[in-house]
């Protein structure tokens, strides 16, 4: 390594700790996952066994919880074996791959939070032209951009990432590959890594965040405009669940990654993004179903029959 010879493979150092802390991780881990699956999987059952739940609403909903099985699976299994000793190398290309495939679902996550949000914005400012403006067509659309616009959004910057040079130390602080861990590694230049991971979070994280934010300023006008309480609490239940969910997403991506340097605190980084990876996709399917109604009653209906 002395001499130049790049790294083929890292070591994953995960949670330090005794065997019995890192057990008990283990066991907190997968139960988290399980949660994870099966509530969202529970989600995307219910919606497409309940007619009245077809809507561009959970449609998006449906986007989201899949998005979230992939985006925990990416994850935790790896983790588990870090943990437990069993699986603590990765090779370099299956690091490059987790990496891209982690942030570019959690790119398509930032798009589809953003389009449920104008969803959002259409059904309550737009309440009487909603089914036309946001029919089917146009809600498939919008999905198929998200994943497309989340996939090629990360693409250049995990080829970027391919061509830095790692030639020791091969240890990650990390029980996963991701961008600042990478960086903090590699022994070649990597400004312009950096500058593109700081440009696609300003296009991707920023940008989507604006697009939500724009939405609920329309929707909290047109909701403070309604005369009743009753509608007023009617019109905001429809949004609360997202708006619940996107202030927890975006909370923990920004500081993740709309920074300038991304080498400073890897072990705050590895905190957050166990909040972002598994704590988040497990509240969202909790989330959707205590705070909305119609999924309650879909719930009810499904626990009948």
């Amino acid at each position: 390594m002395a001499n130049g010879t790049s790294v083929e493979e890292f070591i994953l150092l995960g949670f330090p700790g005794t065997w019995q802390f890192r057990v008990s991780f283990v066991v907190v881990f997968a139960l988290m996952y399980t949660l994870t699956v099966i509530g969202n999987a529970s989600i995307i059952a219910l919606v497409w066994r309940s007619s009245n739940l077809h809507t561009p609403m959970y449609f998006f909903l449906c986007n989201l919880s899949f998005l979230e099985i992939w985006f925990t699976t990416g994850v935790v299994p790896k983790a588990i074996g870090v943990m437990l000793g069993t699986s603590k190398t990765i090779s370099f290309s299956v690091c490059i791959l987790q990496l891209f495939f982690l942030l570019s679902l959690g790119s398509t996550e930032c798009f589809l939070l953003s389009v449920m949000a104008y969803d959002r914005y259409l059904a309550i400012c737009y309440p009487l032209r909603y089914s036309s403006l946001m029919n089917s067509v146009l809600s498939v659309r919008l999905a198929l951009s998200s994943w497309l616009g989340g996939f090629l959004a990360i693409s250049l910057l995990a080829f970027l990432t391919s061509r830095l040079t790692f030639c020791g130390p091969d240890v990650i602080n990390h029980f996963l590959c991701d961008i600042d861990s990478c960086l903090a590694l590699s022994c070649s230049d990597t400004w312009h890594v950096e500058l593109a991971t700081f440009l696609i979070s300003i296009i991707v994280v920023v940008a989507s965040c604006v697009v939500t934010l724009v939405s609920y300023m329309y929707i909290i006008s047109s909701i403070l405009r309604i005369q009743s309480a009753h509608g007023r609490k009617k019109a905001f239940s429809t949004c609360s669940a997202h708006l619940s969910v996107v202030t927890i997403w975006y909370g923990s991506t920004m500081f993740l990654y709309v920074k300038p340097s991304a080498q400073n605190s890897l072990d705050l980084n590895k905190i957050v993004n166990t909040f972002n990876t598994m704590v988040t996709p497990l509240l969202n399917p909790f989330i959707y179903t205590l705070r909305n109604k119609e999924v309650k009653l879909a719930l009810q209906r499904a626990f009948r029959k």
